[in-house]
């Protein structure tokens, strides 16, 4: 059936509807008409069209495409949300009718993990006594301090909506359209809050089930789809493998025909192949190669270079591993690295300490909780010095002076910045900061200063700076810094940083769900499975045909509009890729 067919089949029907299609074939777009002919049907003042997804990514993608299909008068009748945004405004407004406190603040996942970060993920099972007393501590948090952890916002958002009809109501009086994307990656908890505003709201869900790799997470799983029929008996529209991301290009094609393990012998437009000998040349070296065969393929096809390309990995470890090589040479490669960035966050709180005015009476006391701070940060990535910098910290508070020398270089530090002061201007002042950590001379110091680096990589730097700068014009200095990045932070988590940068960004292919770029390069690399070197496009005990391994790198491959390049070393050979030249 034809799009505009299927398009109109959407906007006519005044029931639920399930919107089914591959990645680029529309289902933002014709989700986003319907949303405009709700508008012209009329709606009460004050009514929005609520469109929620599983990441902030997602977000971005559709802010991105309002632009585009949504007449600028009634862009304002679209909220677009996450789904933890959406939770966190019917908390803040309602947990005290599940018993909680009636302020309720964020467990940010920084200080979640500062506080159980010598678990590891593979601890974390029901019967880890450790990990259970954790999820207790988590329940207590929420119910008696009203501190609520993210892992925490769907459930109890669920059970409040189960409980409360006036709520419910509420909600769909004010959303009486509910378009639900990615639905696939729904947890049960989230699933349930759209079933339970179901009956008094209309509900759109667009999915793809070869996309939902996330199926490793409680309650994510190919169910979802299953239960979305069952419990709204939705119009089923099927918008099949149509390409509108990567137009004039067969990108979708080939990342389909991984999908299905018939990868043709003939090449794919818009995506081709780079693979090297390890033994001759280094990854460094591989990796500027690539980079400049990508943004000459994209010029080709478009008339100009790429204004964001992504370097999709299999890990968090691999992706450090490549923003290191993009670092070794005399002139580094500028990038984005997505990683966990608890121990960054956490260390920027520090640095948010240092900001705050300091009296040299008080240098002792405010040497103790920079310490106390910076073991916190250790802390969230489980490392051992965290413990020595906090017994530290004990010891001065028990009137005790330890000699160490990081101690001493990191008290010659607060002594220069309280001496120099600051000029006012946040941007500069972060940057004089990181100097003089720099320039203390201690490795640990200077591991403290490339944390800070990140907090810009993250593109969160201007909601910081203008929070400092209007405290700074109101004070002349930054009383309160820790809690102006706090609320920037918990601001960034629920609300923001959904814009990718311009330039290159790298990161794992989970972290890429839901993106889109210019040009992507994605990694295949040699990874040690405990016996031999097998390929890392293999997920971890995936076994052949490989479905959930070709699910994940399909979505690598897709995220690109223009072009797709395939790196990787001549061996292992890949048992989903091949040997093909692209």
């Amino acid at each position: 059936m034809e799009t505009c067919d299927l398009r109109k089949q959407l906007i006519d029907c005044k029931g639920h509807a399930l919107v089914i299609g591959g990645p680029g074939s529309g289902k933002t777009t014709i989700a986003l008409k319907k949303a405009i002919a709700f508008f012209r049907d009329g709606m009460a003042p004050g009514q929005s069209v609520l469109f929620l997804s599983f990441s902030r990514a997602a977000v971005a993608r559709v802010v991105e495409a309002t632009r585009l299909e949504v007449p600028k008068a009634q862009r304002g009748m679209l909220s677009m949300q996450t789904f933890h945004s959406f939770f966190w405004t019917v908390l803040s407004a309602h947990a005290y009718l599940l018993g909680a406190p009636k302020s309720l603040r964020i467990l940010l996942p920084q200080d979640e993990q500062a506080i159980y970060g010598t678990i590891k993920s593979k601890d974390r099972k029901e019967e880890n006594p450790v990990w259970q007393a954790w999820l207790a501590e988590r329940e207590r948090l929420f119910r008696e301090d009203g501190r609520i952890a993210f892992d925490l916002f769907p459930a109890n958002a669920a059970q409040l909506l189960a409980r409360s009809e006036h709520v419910r109501r509420l909600i769909t009086q004010r959303y009486p359209l509910i378009i639900v994307d990615e639905a696939q990656d729904t947890n049960e908890h989230a699933w349930h809050c759209i079933e339970l505003l179901a009956p008094t709201a209309q509900v759109i869900c667009l999915a793809d089930l070869e996309q939902q790799i996330f199926d490793y997470l409680p309650g994510i799983g190919p169910e979802r789809i299953a239960a979305i029929k069952k419990s709204l008996n939705p119009l089923e529209i099927d918008l099949g493998a149509q390409n509108h991301r990567s137009g004039g290009t067969e990108i979708a094609t080939f990342g389909q025909d991984i999908l299905l393990g018939k990868v043709r012998g003939s090449p794919y437009a818009g995506v081709s192949s780079f693979q090297y000998n390890p033994k001759q040349r280094t990854q460094s070296v591989v990796l500027r190669m690539s980079i400049g065969m990508l943004q000459r393929a994209i010029r080709k096809a478009t008339g100009k270079y790429g204004k964001n390309i992504a370097i999709l990995v299999h890990s968090g470890a691999a992706a450090a591993k490549i923003s290191a090589a993009l670092n070794a040479e005399p002139k580094p490669v500028r990038h984005k690295l997505l990683f966990d960035e608890a121990e960054a966050l956490l260390t920027a709180r520090f640095a948010a300490f240092l900001l705050e005015p300091k009296h040299a009476v008080d240098r002792i006391r405010d040497l103790t909780t920079a310490l106390e701070l910076l073991a916190t940060a250790k802390q969230a990535s489980g490392l051992a010095i965290a413990k020595q910098w906090q017994a530290w910290a004990l010891a001065f508070r028990a009137g005790k002076v330890p000699r160490a020398m990081f101690v001493q270089s990191l008290l010659a530090v607060m002594d220069d910045l309280r001496a120099e002061g600051f000029s006012g201007d946040p941007g500069k002042d972060w940057i004089t900061i990181k100097r003089a950590l720099r320039q203390a001379g201690d490795t640990s110091l200077t591991d403290v200063a490339k944390n800070l680096d990140y907090l810009v990589a993250f593109n969160r730097g201007k909601r910081i700076s203008s929070g400092l700068g209007a405290v700074w014009v109101r004070d002349g200095q930054y009383t309160g810094a820790r809690g102006i990045l706090e609320l920037a932070l918990a601001q960034d988590q629920i609300l923001g940083g959904v814009d990718d940068p311009p330039g290159v960004q790298v990161m794992n292919v989970h972290k890429a769900k839901g993106k889109q770029f210019d040009g992507v390069i994605v990694v295949r690399e040699a990874r040690h499975d405990g016996q031999q070197l097998v390929s890392s496009f293999v997920w971890w005990g995936d076994q052949p045909p490989y479905h959930r391994s070709r699910k994940i790198l399909r979505v690598a491959i897709t995220r690109a509009k223009t072009h797709t390049l395939m790196l990787g070393p001549i061996y292992p050979a890949c048992p989903i890729v091949g040997q093909h030249k692209l």
